[in-house]
């Protein structure tokens, strides 16, 4: 075993036994490095990454790869979701210096720290034109000895460069045309007939679809619900979704949703639920609630800690091969089940036609299928669902038998928090008790246990050790799950610990020169630099989910402060965002609230009274984005601390009684039942 073995993380543990010298980032490595005048060779990856497992077989694996690399390097592990501050910095770099960017991440630098050179996967001889390692390793050896001052200089450009990308430029003033801009660019990419955006792969991004539920809201704009809605279904069908177990794979790899890459990511689970529940308030229609459901049954399933809170991902691959605990073959599911139920799920799951995958098996080649949908579940004939259904239950009890994909079992911070959200929204849209259950169970467990004893967040934690200095997504993820725990129980402790959390992150986060958060804290690691960070991939970043939790608190609060700081993060990166909205639609949903129409709701009266209760319900199903919700119940001192003017929005005539603020304005309170709907379906 190597040092590995002493880690946390569940993929620097998978390479513990690697004959490659690897180290844990840390003092020692940097300082070996200076000591021996090697360079460091620096791997990026996590644990259900499918390259960095065929990465690992083909290069650290093997000894004479290993013997190369404990020659020429100091070599590094890490793991990007465990530090995603060292993956952040070295992936721009790697996008910087050749053009794109993934994992597993190679960075080759100097002892201290300045990279020279950039990659991804790195086969271990050369082919088809991609040098491998056993030429590279010698390569960089050469010029490491040879053309030391030439890479010197490289390194220190590179670095000059990176710091050159931190800088703000406020030249913008964003108008709310930039919605139109962003809608425009999503219009043209759109594909009509799969849906989605772009070709292949596809990657869902939930958080431009509920861009573009805010856009059809704002500007009454069919089109841009058609789009919302003929992807959500697209993928709903695909090969993307999990139609046996429920939950998303990754990604597709073809334009169809058809092939996935079959790992499976807790953030794409929360932040796709809260898609679907979003488009059921937008239409109503129950297949958007029923795949919201399905894909919190597998969180609540397979993803969950006894503890309470959420693991991290499940691999790709099991048995050594991708997605072979996914696949059925035409036989089996005729052995498995009779005649006619074989027939039918063979017909519903296009078995016969497509979505094969060719594996050899006792050199005899058996079609294995992805299993998809010809048509939408809801489509389905009378009673068809059902059997369906009961069907699709005795195959996922079969295929428990098979040996599982290895599932990363480390509780994050951050993803956590986005499933907290997922939860909450949906209990309160779904009426379903147990979601906010699980959701308060999950935030509860991080602030039982990965907090510091100053009460200061952790990232990461697992076998009863938390970890890992919380980053910027870590506070804004947990900010707005709290806002939105307090939506769904009105209970002010999570709004007092939201503004807790919020003052914390602005007096440790926050850049005084040039305005928006850092990614690390004041505390943090030194690293090259402290990135700061906009855009929106395949989760939105920190600052933007600030926007919308400063305005949120702004309103709950009264204090204009929050809303300065949203304002002055939209004006640091406007640049960026003019020149490629589509590229920050969480920063859009931010200002889709600043811009309004946005409300202010208090519902006074009794809280378990049949008519407040049937308010909040009402409200709650309906799609309101931009909205703060208030329960006055006239007897929650410390709600009237956080909110002073609710002390005069009281029942009137003892009946429940709705306010309503709109644009800063204030309308007559509301008593009758028929009034208050009326006024609540008019927003």
């Amino acid at each position: 075993m190597n040092r590995l073995a002493k880690e946390k993380s569940p993929y620097l543990l998978q390479h513990a036994h690697n004959p490659v010298d690897w180290f844990p980032w840390c003092e020692e490595a940097f300082s070996k490095a200076k000591l021996e005048d090697k360079p460091i060779f620096l791997s990026i990856g996590y644990s259900t990454c499918h390259w960095c497992h065929v990465m690992e077989k083909e290069s650290f694996e093997d000894l004479e790869v290993a013997g190369l690399m404990n020659e020429v390097f100091v070599s590094i592990k890490v793991d990007r979701e465990e530090r995603p501050d060292i993956d952040g910095i070295y992936m721009t770099v790697c996008q910087m210096l050749t053009g794109s960017g993934g994992w597993p991440m190679t960075i080759i630098m100097t002892p201290d720290k300045k990279p020279f050179f950039a990659g991804t996967y790195f086969p271990k001889e050369s082919r088809f034109g991609r040098i491998g390692m056993l030429e590279l390793i010698p390569k960089i050896n050469e010029i490491w000895k040879s053309k030391r001052d030439d890479i010197l200089k490289s390194a220190e450009d590179i670095a000059g460069e990176l710091q050159k990308v931190q800088h703000s430029d406020h030249s913008i003033k964003l108008s709310e045309s930039i919605f139109d801009k962003a809608y425009n660019n999503f219009d043209k990419r759109f594909d009509k007939e799969n849906g989605g955006f772009y070709s292949a792969p596809k990657f869902p991004t939930p958080h431009n679809l509920t861009f573009l539920l805010r856009y059809w809201k704002r500007k009454s704009e069919p089109h841009a619900l058609e789009m919302v809605e003929k992807t959500l279904i697209e993928m709903r069908k695909g090969g993307i979704y999990d139609q046996i177990g429920f939950g998303f794979h990754r990604y597709s790899t073809d334009s169809k949703w058809l092939v996935p890459h079959f790992e499976k990511m807790l953030y794409d689970q929360a932040l796709l639920s809260i898609a679907y529940t979003e488009a059921y308030q937008a239409t109503g229609k129950e297949i958007y609630k029923r795949t919201a459901e399905e894909i919190l049954a597998y969180v609540k399933r397979d993803m969950t800690s006894s503890e309470g809170g959420f693991y991290s991902a499940e691999d790709a691959d099991s048995e050594g091969e991708e997605g072979k605990f996914y696949l059925w073959s035409k036989d089996e599911i005729q052995k498995v089940l009779n005649k006619d139920d074989a027939k039918l799920l063979i017909e519903i799951f296009n078995i016969e036609k497509s979505g094969i995958l060719g594996n050899q098996s006792n050199d005899q080649k058996i079609e294995e299928h992805i299993l998809h949908l010809k048509i939408s579940p809801d489509a389905l004939p009378p009673g068809m669902v059902e059997r369906t259904d009961f069907l699709r239950k005795k195959l996922f009890e079969i295929r428990e038998r098979r040996i599982h994909p290895y599932k990363d079992d480390k509780i994050l911070t951050d993803w956590n928090s986005l499933m907290i959200s997922a939860l909450a929204r949906a209990s309160e849209v779904f009426e379903n008790f147990h979601y906010i259950a699980a959701a308060e169970k999950a935030a509860l467990f991080i602030l039982g246990n990965m907090t510091n004893k100053n009460g200061i967040l952790l990232h990461r934690y697992r076998d009863n050790e938390a970890a890992v200095t919380a980053t910027l997504d870590d506070y804004s993820f947990f900010i707005s799950a709290l806002i939105d725990l307090y939506d769904a129980t009105f209970k002010t402790f999570y709004l007092e610990k939201a503004i807790e959390f919020t003052e914390y992150l602005i007096h440790n986060f926050w850049d005084e020169e040039e305005d928006a958060f850092f990614f690390t804290g004041i505390g943090s690691e030194k690293l090259l630099l402290r990135q700061k960070e906009i855009y929106d991939g395949a989760v939105p970043s920190g600052n933007s989910i600030s926007v919308l939790n400063l305005l949120k608190l702004g309103r709950f609060t009264g204090n204009n402060r929050y809303d300065e700081l949203a304002s002055k993060i939209i004006s640091c990166f406007s640049k960026s965002i003019n020149e490629s909205p589509a590229s920050f639609t969480q920063v859009l949903a931010g200002l889709d609230f600043a811009f309004g129409p946005s409300y202010e709701i208090v519902v006074a009266g009794e809280r378990d009274s049949s008519g407040i209760i049937d308010i909040l319900n009402g409200i709650r199903k309906k799609f309101l984005p931009n909205k703060i919700l208030i329960l006055n119940t006239g007897d929650d001192n410390d709600l009237e601390e956080i909110s002073s003017f609710i002390k005069y929005q009281t029942p009137v005539n003892d009946k429940p009684t709705v306010y309503i603020c709109q644009n800063f304005n204030c309308k007559i309170p509301l008593t009758q039942m028929e009034n208050i709907f009326e006024e609540i379906e008019k927003i």
